[in-house]
């Protein structure tokens, strides 16, 4: 049978037809119109930042975000790190093959030790399970959906008001709600411990109570080891799972130990809990992306059964989502923590951070005493770690940035990190015009 071939006229009508479809299927024909997807405002920490760029004002001053910078206002790269990375291009079997699932194990076991400490029965037992993430964020999240699935507690997760800004998305996004225990007063501009005792009591049982375990952010503000000993009491009673969040071991005081008290304690006192650990802050990997998610279950007869059916099912989470994490950020750890003599080193390089932050804080309470500026300031100096809770209320830290170019979040936190013996007096002196000046 012969082929039909259209004339010239069915053509162009064939072709008119098409292209009367095409116009119809114009964008706003989209299934995504904006009222399925608003356009969504923009992230107000890396908004900042790229004003603070986009600033030429020459005593601009950047302290919102929460990276450590050296006296010169420059990103520092640990000397420990420096070595790390020279160890790692040298070895002739360096590679670029995938990882395992859950990632390297001598990383992680050595992650593991540093929170827990080498000596921890809970390792000893082998009560704890490890899995490699992608930093702090992917270790929080990791955690978020393994309890989604498996919990069978009540699925709220109480959060410090404030706390980082985003525990609130990255918990609501895996269906886990959030909500808040009192945390910060404005009052004492110090910790309101009776009003977290009475949240995290009145809690249901059995429900996830998530604490930072140092330098929390964004108050810098932490429990004493005696309230945390309270704090792991009640806990204790009233069946929660802990969630700690470990973003700034060694950074905040300089002392790893003293900076994992806390988790170390309540794993002391038999406390199933969770831990999202990164390497961010204490190894100035901000964009590496180290990081470890760590299972701790309580003492039992069948607790290392535990510890390895939580880890069979963290693995399949992971690799439905990642499938394996990076290396090349974990490789600097690893090496760092399997050698004496980098270990010793990078401890000594947690103390040069920890070390200029704490005397930035000295400075800037003792610049704004010497101004007289309106108010007290030892919650300055009694804060710890990179972020401070000033105290300033929106409207001021408004006009900072707008009035004095001084980038800052809106709730009056700021990052010790980004004050140097460069810029601190001009910093100061702006807070004592707008203390003045706006109320």
């Amino acid at each position: 049978m012969p082929l039909h071939h259209p004339s010239s006229s069915q053509h162009s009508q064939s072709v008119a037809r098409v292209q009367s479809l095409v116009n119809q299927m114009s964008p706003s024909a989209t299934v995504f119109s904006a009222e399925v997807v608003p356009q969504a405002p923009e992230d107000p920490m890396f908004g900042l930042m790229a004003a603070f760029k986009a600033d030429d004002y020459p005593e601009k001053v950047n302290v919102s975000a929460g990276t450590y910078r050296d006296n010169d206002s420059k990103p520092w790269i640990l000397p420990v790190v420096a070595k790390a990375d020279e160890i790692i291009h040298a070895d002739p079997n360096y590679d670029h093959e995938y990882g395992p699932i859950a990632g390297t194990p001598s990383f992680r076991n050595k992650a593991a030790e540093l929170i827990l400490s080498s000596d921890s029965p809970a390792i000893k037992e082998k009560r704890v399970t490890s899995i490699q993430t992608i930093s702090g964020t992917g270790a929080v999240h990791t955690g978020a959906l393994f309890l989604a699935k498996f919990f069978p507690g009540n699925k709220k997760v109480y959060v410090s008001s404030p706390t980082w800004v985003n525990h609130h998305q990255i918990f609501t996004n895996v269906g886990l709600p959030v909500a808040e225990y009192p945390y910060w007063s404005e009052k004492t501009k110090a910790l309101d411990f009776d009003g977290m005792k009475a949240a995290i009591s009145e809690a249901p049982e059995r429900s996830i109570i998530l604490l930072h375990a140092c330098a929390h952010n964004p108050t810098g503000v932490d429990p004493t080891l005696d309230q945390w000993k309270e704090l792991a009491t009640i806990i204790k009673q009233r069946n929660h799972l802990t969630f700690f969040d470990s973003a700034y071991q060694g950074f905040a005081s300089g002392d790893l130990a003293k900076d994992g008290a806390a988790v170390r304690y309540f794993v002391e006192q038999g406390i199933e809990l969770v831990i999202a650990q990164s390497f961010a802050k204490n190894f100035g990997l901000y964009g590496e992306r180290a990081g470890c998610f760590h299972f701790v279950t309580s003492p039992a007869p069948d607790a290392s059964e535990t510890a390895k059916r939580v880890a069979s099912q963290l693995e399949i989470l992971q690799r439905s989502e990642i499938s394996n994490p990076p290396l090349y950020g974990a490789r600097i750890v690893n090496t760092v923590l399997n050698d004496p003599k980098l270990f010793a080193e990078w401890e000594e390089n947690l103390k040069t951070m920890s070390g200029r932050i704490i005397e930035m804080r000295k400075v800037l309470r003792a610049k704004l005493e010497e101004l007289g500026t309106p108010g007290t300031w030892n919650h300055i100096t009694d804060q710890i770690g990179m972020f401070s809770f000033t105290g300033l209320n929106q409207k001021q830290s408004l006009t900072m940035k707008e009035k004095y170019h001084v980038y800052m979040t809106k709730n009056g936190r700021v990052s010790m990190a980004g004050l140097n013996t460069n810029n601190v007096d001009y910093f100061a002196k702006a807070i004592d015009k707008v203390v003045r000046e706006v109320q």
